[in-house]
């Protein structure tokens, strides 16, 4: 056999080799990919008679931009979806449903959609819930004024989510304060609640920055007798930074305002029964750790104040983004009665056998556990 035949062969051999080679790198990297989404685990409670809720971070990115509505809508099925399999009592929102409560005329790179716009479409996300799971709302610094708070704090939230909307909400509703015109409103609201473990909770929600009357009518709810013996949880937009520390001041033009300082002050130290309080409004594009927070403090009482704050506006793809990646949060309250386990869950991602590698968030910050103090 001649040198150029030998050549040849050798050349051939040469080029099956790193066939062989890219076929095996392929193959290995298949088998991850596969290994990673078989190992995928949907939702599941961890123990028989435990119960969950969950709370929905600001949803205001979703429902500025048209494109993004079917994710908050996403979101919402998911959460109606597993009701029953994860025994889901309770709904909680962090407020700003909306970028702007009352905008005219959008110009396209804020948002593309109206005020009003924006408000049917967050309610009509919100369908999904309705006479399936009581669920609660605050109102954050965007649901009020035109592009944003201002000093008359008029908001549309008690037109698109009134006190008959949820049959199963309204029948929780114990106590109701007022807007600032004075009227009777759903921004400031408290919630009983009885758990599937026997225990009493009150929900009280506080508007955003709450004014010193609604500190006041707030005080006298958790500190009435009635509800000497329940689990308090107190939720506002405005509370913890992502430094975990009580937000002090913000620049709103609002005169009579509390931010998280001053509401744990007023409200929450002097209490003897608040254990929880939770919230939203803070981020930073695509930095997760920056949308989080959790404290604890004590009360009056020397019980211990569990202070979780959570959103995910600026994931996927900032400001301007798809509106959070579909993250949510869910708590799943023990049987123990004193033992929650919280988790972040993203429905977005969990639908595709493609992305559902990623649909948990397993970072210390995003899951954990905390202990309430027994009763």
């Amino acid at each position: 056999m001649d040198i150029e035949v030998l050549a040849f062969f050798k050349k051939l051999i040469m080029h099956y080799i790193k066939k062989l080679k890219l076929f095996s790198l392929f193959f290995l990297l298949s088998a991850y990919s596969f290994a990673q989404t078989d190992n995928y685990q949907p939702p599941k409670l961890s123990a028989q008679n435990s119960w969950s809720m969950v709370l929905i971070p600001d949803v205001q990115s979703y429902v500025k931009f048209e494109r993004n509505h079917g994710v908050l809508e996403l979101m919402t099925g998911w959460v109606s979806d597993q009701i029953e399999s994860l025994n889901i009592q309770m709904v909680l929102g962090t407020g700003d449903l909306v970028e702007h409560n009352s905008w005219l005329t959008p110009d396209g790179e804020r948002g593309d959609q109206a005020g009003l716009q924006q408000w049917k479409a967050v309610s009509r996300a919100f369908e999904r819930l309705d006479g399936k799971v009581p669920y609660i709302n605050a109102t954050g610094n965007h649901d009020y004024g035109v592009l944003n708070i201002d000093e008359r704090r008029k908001t549309n939230y008690d037109t698109f989510f009134p006190v008959d909307r949820n049959l199963l909400s309204q029948r929780l509703l114990k106590e109701a304060g007022t807007d600032a015109d004075q009227q009777p409103s759903l921004v400031n609201a408290a919630y009983e609640f009885l758990s599937p473990t026997e225990e009493l909770f009150l929900f009280v929600v506080l508007e955003f920055a709450p004014r010193e009357e609604t500190i006041e009518w707030a005080k006298k709810v958790v500190e009435d007798e009635k509800y000497a013996n329940h689990r308090v949880v107190v939720l506002t937009h405005s509370y913890l930074n992502s430094e975990n520390a009580h937000i002090a001041q913000e620049n709103y033009p609002i005169e009579n305002r509390n931010y998280g300082k001053a509401i744990f002050d007023k409200l929450v130290k002097p209490s003897k029964n608040i254990e929880m309080v939770f919230s939203g409004h803070i981020g930073k594009p695509d930095d997760f750790e920056k949308h989080v927070g959790y404290r604890t403090d004590k009360n009056a009482a020397g019980r211990t104040v569990h202070q979780i704050t959570f959103n995910a506006q600026a994931l996927g793809g900032g400001w301007f983004g798809n509106g959070g990646d579909g993250w949510l949060r869910w708590f799943e309250f023990m049987p123990d009665k004193r033992t929650v386990k919280v988790k972040t869950f993203s429905p977005l991602f969990a639908i595709s056998p493609t992305t559902r590698q990623y649909a948990w968030h397993r970072e210390d910050y995003n899951e954990f556990e905390f202990k309430l103090d027994p009763k």
